[in-house]
């Protein structure tokens, strides 16, 4: 499935971001509550941003389609 991706969060992002996750867990809802919520999400993207080279390729839609079909476990 590929390598590991380390992304850092300070202990209250963990804990907002913990939060906002276990809502949509618990209603199938994604819904920013508190500006802290849409805080953490710009970290994450910015995070990966930083990190991933493959959104930038031009064969993208292939190559979020097959990790999609890895993580769905269609290999």
């Amino acid at each position: 499935m590929g390598e590991p991706t380390v992304l850092e969060l300070t202990s209250d992002e963990a804990l907002v971001l913990f939060e906002f996750l276990s809502r949509f867990s618990e209603n199938d809802t994604l819904a920013i509550e508190d500006q802290a919520e849409e805080r953490v999400l710009w970290k994450l993207l910015g995070l990966l941003e930083e990190r991933l080279a493959e959104p930038f390729d031009p064969e993208w839609a292939a190559i979020i389609s097959a990790a999609r079909n890895r993580l769905r476990g269609e290999i």
